[in-house]
C-alpha cells in the first residue's frame, strides 16, 4: 500500500474510482467537476496493486471567520473500490490530509458525511444542517421582484452582494467574490440546471439555484479542528477571560497542549502555553469543536465523552462567542 499526494497531470486517473462509487452523478457534472474542480484542488490516493484503490479529495475555500479570511479544505469524494475495504485506507488517507493541513496553518476542515458515524471516530462533529432554499418560480417571489437567469460575467455583482447580506448575518461563510459565482454558475449549468438572480428595484437581492430535483433532507456539515491554535486565536470574547485547559487530540499530536487562554471583549483571544498542573479541565477535539461553533453550551460540555471541567471553568468558556451562525452551503 503506498499513499501520497497526486500530481495535477495524475488526477484524471481517480476518475473511474469516482464514477464507481459517485454512480448518481451525471456524466455532465463529473465532466465539470474534473475540468474545473480539479485545477485548484488537492487529491490523495491510496495505490494497491498497481491502481488507485481508495482517495480523498480536498477542495480548497477561503473561509471568512469573524471577519477575517481563512484558508481551509472541504473534504471530499472519500470513497474506496469495494473489494479493498476495511482495511483502514479511509482512516490513513484522512490521518495523511489532516496533517498537511496543519502544517498549512489550517484553523479547521469540514464535510458533508454520507453517513455521520462513519466520521466519528476521526474526531469530526456535526454543527451545522444546510439550508436547502431553490428558486421555484418567479411567482413564487414577492411581487416587488424579477428574476432572471445568472450568466457568465455576473459574479462580480453577485458576490458583492452576497458577501454584504452574509458578513451582518453569519460568523463562518465561505467569501463570496466574484470567481466563487463565476464557478458556481458553471457548476449549477453542468447538472441540468441553473443560478437565478433575484432583483427588487434593480438591486440584487437573493440568487437561488434553478435545479431539477430538490431534496427536503437539509445535508449535514461535520467540522474537524485541524490547527487548535490557530482556531482558538479566531475567538471573540464578551468579558475578561482566563482560563487554562488541555486539548487532546489523538490525530495530529501537535493539539495535545494545554492552553492558557486570555483576553477581553477589546483584545480578543491570547494564547500561551500552560502548565499541566494549572490546568482546570480537558477538552477532547470533538467538544472544543461543539463549544466553538456553539451545538453544545458550556453547561452542557461535561456531559461529552473524555470531558472534565471544573465550574470556575465552565463559568470562563461563557465568555466565549460561539462561532454562529454558520453558513456553509457549498456542494463541491
Amino acid at each position: 500500500m503506498q499513499i501520497r499526494k497526486i500530481s495535477d497531470a495524475e488526477k484524471g486517473k481517480t476518475r473511474k474510482l469516482y464514477e464507481e462509487i459517485f454512480s448518481e452523478d451525471s456524466v455532465s457534472f463529473v465532466d465539470y467537476y474534473y475540468t474545473e474542480k480539479t485545477k485548484d484542488n488537492t487529491i490523495y490516493v491510496v495505490e494497491e496493486d498497481g491502481a488507485v484503490r481508495a482517495m480523498l479529495h480536498l477542495n480548497p475555500y477561503t473561509l471568512m471567520v469573524n471577519g477575517k479570511e481563512e484558508p481551509s479544505h472541504y473534504i471530499v469524494a472519500v470513497a474506496t473500490e469495494k473489494e479493498y475495504r476495511k482495511r483502514g485506507y479511509m482512516a490513513a488517507l484522512i490521518r495523511t490530509a489532516l496533517g498537511d493541513m496543519y502544517q498549512a496553518g489550517e484553523p479547521f476542515t469540514f464535510l458533508m458525511p454520507a453517513a455521520e458515524e462513519i466520521y466519528l471516530p476521526h474526531g469530526f462533529s456535526t454543527v451545522y444542517e444546510q439550508e436547502q432554499r431553490c428558486f421555484e418560480g418567479e411567482g413564487n417571489l414577492p411581487e416587488e421582484w424579477s428574476a432572471k437567469r445568472a450568466a457568465p460575467g455576473d459574479g462580480t455583482r453577485i458576490g458583492a452582494a452576497a458577501e454584504k447580506s452574509l458578513r451582518g448575518r453569519a460568523k463562518v461563510y465561505a467569501k463570496r467574490d466574484e470567481a466563487y459565482y463565476e464557478r458556481l454558475i458553471r457548476e449549477y449549468e453542468s447538472d441540468g440546471g441553473c443560478l437565478m438572480i433575484c432583483e427588487k428595484d434593480g438591486q440584487i437581492v437573493d440568487c437561488l439555484p434553478a435545479v431539477p430535483q430538490t431534496s427536503k433532507d437539509r445535508p449535514k456539515i461535520m467540522v474537524r479542528p485541524v490547527n487548535v491554535r490557530r482556531l482558538l486565536l479566531l475567538l471573540e470574547l464578551n468579558y475578561l477571560t482566563a482560563v487554562c485547559f488541555r486539548v487532546t487530540d489523538p490525530l495530529i499530536p501537535e493539539n495535545n497542549q494545554v492552553f492558557m487562554l486570555t483576553g477581553t471583549e477589546f483584545s480578543g483571544v491570547m494564547l500561551m502555553e500552560g502548565k499541566p498542573e494549572n490546568s482546570e479541565g480537558t477538552l477532547t477535539v470533538e467538544a472544543l469543536t461543539k463549544l466553538v461553533f456553539g451545538s453544545v453550551s458550556p453547561d452542557e460540555i461535561e456531559r461529552e465523552p473524555g470531558v472534565t471541567v471544573t465550574e470556575r471553568m465552565k463559568e470562563e468558556l461563557r465568555k466565549i462567542v460561539p462561532l454562529s451562525p454558520i453558513y456553509l452551503n457549498e456542494v463541491v
